[in-house]
């Protein structure tokens, strides 16, 4: 399996995502800030709108980090990182798999570009309802699906990193506690090490 890969991007999340598994894959780096590999054909093949990450593995071809995460997380069955499609919370598994995206990506950047708050307007909803929504989904923990880390969790808890870090994160105890849990984990801390810009 080969990674299209950014330090400082959401390439990240699958760099997380792909240490969870423990799988062998190749990191290809594709500085997008420069433009260094941006006609690539290969990555282009993989990713057509020239974004990371994208992955290739064997036929797949994906450039969406919450496709990516669902497609690994159903194809390694054995890590325990999906639900089942025949399980009775395969439905409430990948709606929290969609939220970072959907969700929590849109209402950030109404957070940093000072927005005004359109809940009824805006798909998806506003910063504040965002975060009430996630918190409660965190009930009762630790992980949104209960005792299970999944996939979900590394985009949750990718996205709530990044809130904390950019000090867009109120006082919610429950969420900056949930970031704890995450950053707690080896396959993450592995994935910040490799996060970090080039010198």
């Amino acid at each position: 399996m080969k990674l299209f890969w950014c330090e400082q991007s959401r390439a990240f999340r699958i760099v997380w995502m792909l240490e969870e598994l423990g799988e062998p894959y190749e990191r290809v780096r594709v500085d997008f800030r420069s433009g260094e590999m941006q006609n690539e054909p290969e990555f282009r093949s993989a990713s057509p709108m020239g974004k990371v990450p994208a992955i290739i593995d064997g036929n797949t071809k994906l450039w969406d980090s919450g496709a990516i995460c669902l497609y690994l997380a159903d194809k390694y069955p054995q890590a325990g990182l999906g639900v089942a499609s025949d399980d009775p919370d395969r439905g409430r598994f990948v709606q929290w798999l969609m939220f970072t995206n959907a969700v929590i990506e849109p209402a950030m950047l109404e957070k940093f570009l000072e927005m005004p708050a359109k809940p009824t307007t805006y798909g998806h909803g506003g910063f504040e309802a965002m975060l009430d929504v996630l918190e409660a989904g965190l009930e009762p923990g630790p992980w949104v699906m209960g005792e299970r880390f999944t996939a979900a969790d590394v985009l949750l808890g990718s996205s709530v990193d990044v809130l904390d870090k950019f000090k867009l994160l109120p006082d919610r105890p429950k969420l900056k506690a949930y970031a704890e849990r995450c950053r707690a984990r080896p396959a993450l801390q592995k994935a910040l090490a490799m996060n970090e810009p080039l010198a």
